[in-house]
């Protein structure tokens, strides 16, 4: 573990720029309206909070958040609730679209190109440190640690890393490291990943932060706008080309997660399909959840919207309102309704003789009386007629509503509006 006794902090003098414009089109309808960051989460926050809470958790008080895919729900989120970091006390956070400051028609080409496209913000705040980092990953870590190790190394990258098993790492940008930790190959998607040192059946992930010294940062980045040949993408551009050329460590996950004493293993999670998105919700109702986000020594950060408390109204045999092993946010109404292994985010009214099993409710959604919904994802705003059930007739669900493969619906507003229901 760094020091965290020191008087100056290396998060101190470290700008995190959050990487948020992706299109996240696994997560089918749920962005349609919204990029993947801004997409709800556990209840009460958004997809992005969990990088930003990181970030200021770990002491850094500078933040840029890169935007581009139907970015305005984000943006509003953003500016309603990160707005609290002051410039008088040496604080900044600047949302950045992509606003076509290299060239009247060039939107944000790849993940490195967004960072380039703001080089001057960047040196205007004269970080001495940048992290990069993916906006769309649900984890708690302690970037200071990882700041630590990139000064300790005198690296010129270091790239943060999942352990994993070998073969499923196909689907991740793979390092190939020695036995001092030093990345020799970075390997992007490759069908026969690369194993860690002594582990044959276990590889490193790239997780998609990256620690920079900021003036290096931005002479790679501009040797790289220089090339026709490159993608302008940290993945398959800058970070390769520094392993090639200069030096690059990795950083285990396991040195600097953060775990409250409920939390058994280190928790990360890309919730970008439908299905794991419903999971890592649903796992939030377990009895002792894998994430542990009542954690107050690493708070989760988000919009803290003024509501009322949650409510269960009626008490008759067949219309009671309950809710066994789930979440209610706050200005949520029970009313004669069943819930259970439930997540239920703001505003929504569950009505009376209706229930809920292993559902997602994502905001000011009603589900009408006698309506039943299993196993399914209800978009924000959703009116659940009377009496449909939902998640019980695997054929009539997949015409209606988007059923995955393990039968997960997905149910949004023009899906209901289809069935012509008064």
């Amino acid at each position: 573990m760094a020091d965290r006794g020191r008087v100056a902090p290396i998060a101190r003098d470290t700008m995190a720029y959050v990487l948020a414009g992706g299109r996240g089109s696994r997560l089918m309808e749920l962005t349609d309206n919204r990029a993947k960051p801004a997409v709800y989460f556990g209840g009460k926050t958004r997809i992005i909070d969990f990088a930003l809470s990181n970030a200021l958790n770990s002491g850094i008080r500078r933040i840029g958040v890169a935007t581009q895919y139907k970015a305005h729900s984000l943006i509003r989120h953003l500016q309603r609730g990160w707005n609290f970091l002051r410039p008088e006390r040496n604080e900044s956070f600047d949302v950045l679209p992509a606003s076509q400051r290299v060239s009247e028609d060039q939107w944000y080409s790849g993940t490195a190109d967004a960072v380039y496209q703001n080089i001057d913000i960047i040196e205007d705040y004269a970080p001495r440190y940048i992290v990069i980092l993916a906006g769309d990953h649900i984890y708690k870590m302690d970037y200071e640690i990882m700041l630590q190790q990139h000064v300790d190394t005198g690296a010129d990258v270091t790239v943060g890393c999942l352990e994993v098993p070998r073969m499923e790492a196909v689907g991740f940008g793979v390092m190939h490291v020695d036995t001092a930790g030093r990345i020799t190959d970075f390997v992007e998607k490759p069908a026969d990943p690369p194993s860690i040192p002594g582990r044959p059946d276990t590889a490193l992930a790239s997780m998609g932060i990256y620690v920079f010294d900021t003036n290096f940062l931005m002479d790679q980045l501009r040797r790289d706008a220089a090339d026709p040949t490159s993608q302008r993408d940290f993945g398959k551009d800058i970070i390769p080309h520094i392993v090639k050329h200069g030096t690059a460590y990795a950083h285990s996950f396991n040195r600097s997660v953060v775990r409250s004493a409920n939390e058994a293993e280190a928790y990360w999670r890309d919730v970008g399909t439908v299905e794991a998105y419903w999971q890592a919700n649903i796992d939030l109702t377990d009895v002792v959840p894998p994430l542990d986000i009542y954690d107050r020594d690493w708070p989760i950060w988000t919009y803290a919207e003024i509501t009322p408390p949650a409510k269960f109204v009626h008490d008759e045999e067949g219309r009671r309102g309950t809710a066994v092993s789930s979440l209610i946010a706050g200005d949520c109404i029970v009313s004669g309704g069943t819930l259970k292994r439930s997540l239920v985010c703001t505003g929504v009214r569950v009505r009376s003789y209706s229930s809920l099993d292993h559902a997602v409710v994502l905001p000011y959604s009603n589900i009408g009386r006698h309506a039943r919904v299993t196993r399914a994802i209800i978009d924000r705003g959703v009116q659940i007629p009377d009496g449909l059930v939902i998640g019980e007739d695997p054929e009539l669900d997949a015409k209606r509503f988007r059923r995955t493969s393990n039968g997960i619906c997905l149910v949004t507003k023009s899906m209901i509006d289809r069935l012509n229901y008064r």
